[in-house]
């Protein structure tokens, strides 16, 4: 006999409110119905389990077929099933969690009520964003049951009838609206299968395929895993990338419940397009690759998969809500990534140090953005030199505190950003036995200017930012062999030829190997400007460049300027500031052009 009835809900908007805003991606009503098989199926082997359910329980397989003709999406299960009663009681009060009464019911018999996914009860009604009727066939594993149809055409009204069904279960079957007609195409369910489901614990097969992993390796015990096992899953999850650096097992169940896999790729130094490689499942049901809450920000360029039935999510599914949880977790992984890092440094040195490359950014993040991960990675943060000699903070300290202190007993530390051009600078700084270290990434800036913030009497100085005689200088400098009437003679020249005030002029004792005149953009206003380009913030853009530009009174090209004659002691004094502007790539267009000719004219 067909019963009718009206829905329990409070507003008959309930359904473009679903079908409009409840999910932000159609696509989502997919996960949604799978999500609620798999529950239905996992309910029946606790019942079984429980002894609650004594019959065979046979092929689980939750089946996706699709019909062309009847333009209709079906999924199927062989769950615990639905009563008519149970149909009037879980489908037509909305918001009421069948998941929810079926725990509190077995609470005491239930080891981990987290397996099932049902939680707001709206996930079913998902289905009306792309189906202009829906269907219910079902048929309970309770002995004596029979099967019902339950079918509604997205308002408040619906229809149940007696119905004939062989095997225990449910089918839900959409009849797809002709603007959802891309939900009838087999590559666009395969898409969003796989997806969303790829990891479902129970089988799903589509197309006369089994298209997921069930026993995805992050819910394995790490005992039962090998480096070759980690290795595959990684493939599985980015086919065309590199093998990670190596990989972190979370296995955590108090005081909340945490699985998940995190490698540590190779990574480049466009470091911004790595990230959202993190994959969030809850109870194996892909969510989200927007992690920023859950995992700490400079681990976003991690790859791989955390799973919790404890992150918070809302009402869709969707997203993450703020909630204490996701601070603990955030906290732990933290934690376990600083401590891995600590054990591969101990255990196994070589091996570090030859990965550092791509390590050195989540460790030079981290430690500029955590301050707790910073006390924990200063003991593994290593320094490179441009001998490719790797020391920790403490190590580079002892090897360059005798030779690099200035004289206020200040630690200078060199260092280079482009070997290749600054290698004069490089060059001058070794033979006067300075070391020199390499910082190359975009973090750099930030990371050198935190460090010298945490420690006292410790300063960084790019190679080229100024004179190294200057810098460390622990007494005074060379003896000029100038007069200082021809010092200042020097000084107004080369004022008179450059005409512009944001260049300053010194005349300075140096060394007679070091470049004739050197221009140097102080090292403070250098790295603001690149740290505040580098970061989007253009607060120094509008301030124009400040050049040093240091005049060595002991290079013998000095004296040829002096006692030439006529227009040649200009040309020689501009021609000798454009090679310390050509050293420094600051000499470009019309500039440049001139340059190259008057280095023609003179070989000629």
């Amino acid at each position: 006999m067909e019963e009718k009835g009206t829905l329990s809900i409070h507003t008959e908007n309930i359904f473009p409110i679903i079908k409009k805003f409840l999910y932000s991606d159609h696509e989502i009503f997919l996960r949604e119905l799978i999500s609620n098989a798999q529950d239905a199926t996992q309910k029946l082997k606790k019942l079984a389990l429980m002894g609650e359910f004594t019959g065979e329980l046979g092929d689980l397989k939750l089946k996706v077929k699709i019909d062309e003709t009847a333009k209709t999406l079906t999924i199927s299960d062989a769950g615990i099933g639905l009563t008519a009663e149970e149909m009037k009681k879980y489908i037509n009060q909305i918001a009421f969690s069948g998941a929810t009464e079926f725990v509190e019911k077995f609470k005491d018999k239930i080891d981990n009520p987290q397996d099932l996914i049902g939680k707001f009860g709206l996930g079913f009604y998902s289905a009306f964003m792309v189906a202009e009727r829906v269907e219910i066939l079902s048929l309970s594993y309770k002995p004596g049951a029979e099967a019902a149809l339950w079918s509604c055409t997205g308002t408040t009204d619906y229809a149940i009838t007696p119905a004939t069904k062989a095997e225990r279960g449910t089918d839900i079957i959409l009849y797809i609206n002709d603007d959802s007609a891309e939900f009838l195409e087999k590559s666009r369910i395969s898409s969003i299968l796989t997806k969303y489901c790829k990891f479902l614990p129970i089988e799903i097969e589509f197309d006369d395929k089994v298209i997921n992993n069930p026993h995805p390796l992050w819910s394995k015990s790490p005992t039962e895993l090998k480096d070759e096992d980690y290795i595959a899953f990684y493939k599985e999850l980015y086919p065309f990338s590199e093998d990670p650096l190596f990989w972190i097992h979370l296995n955590v169940d108090y005081p909340f419940n945490l699985t998940g896999v995190l490698y540590f790729p190779k990574v480049k130094q466009e470091f911004e397009l790595q990230k959202n490689k993190i994959q969030l499942y809850s109870r194996q049901v892909f969510i989200t690759d927007e992690v920023k809450d859950v995992v700490p920000e400079f681990l976003m360029l991690m790859h791989g998969v955390i799973d919790s039935p404890d992150i918070p999510l809302n009402v869709s599914r969707s997203y993450l809500q703020a909630d204490g949880n996701v601070k603990k977790i955030n906290s732990h992984i933290t934690k376990k990534v600083g401590d891995k890092l600590a054990e591969l440094f101990k255990n196994d040195r070589p091996s570090y140090e030859s990965k550092w490359d791509s390590l050195g950014l989540f460790v030079k993040y981290g430690m500029i953005t955590d301050d707790k991960f910073f006390e924990k990675a200063k003991d593994f943060c290593l320094f490179k030199n441009i001998d490719n000699q790797c020391f920790t903070l403490d190590e580079y300290r002892e090897k360059v505190q005798v030779v690099q202190e200035d004289k206020n007993q200040n630690l200078v530390y060199l260092y280079t950003n482009d070997e290749g051009k600054q290698d004069a600078y490089i060059q001058s700084a070794k033979k006067k036995h300075y070391d020199v270290l390499k910082f190359e990434t975009p973090i750099d800036n930030h990371f050198v200017s935190h460090i010298e913030r945490k420690l006292e009497k410790t300063s960084f100085k790019r190679i080229d930012s100024e004179i190294a005689d200057k810098i460390i200088e622990k007494d005074v400098l060379m003896e000029s062999i100038l007069t200082d009437a021809q010092k200042e003679e020097l000084k107004s020249l080369f004022e008179k030829v450059i005409n512009d005030k944001n260049y300053m002029v010194n005349i300075e004792a140096l060394s007679s190997e070091e470049m004739p005149v050197s221009v140097t953009l102080p090292e403070f206003m250098r790295r603001m400007k690149e740290m505040s380009m580098g970061g989007g913030m253009n607060f120094m853009g509008a301030m124009p460049d400040s050049y040093n530009v240091v005049v060595n009174a002991n290079h013998a090209l000095m004296q040829k300027i002096l006692t030439a004659t006529g227009d040649n002691k200009e040309l020689v004094a501009k021609y000798a500031f454009d090679l310390g502007l050509l050293s420094q790539n600051l000499l470009s267009g019309a500039s440049l052009t001139n340059f190259i000719q008057k280095s023609v004219n003179m070989v000629s």
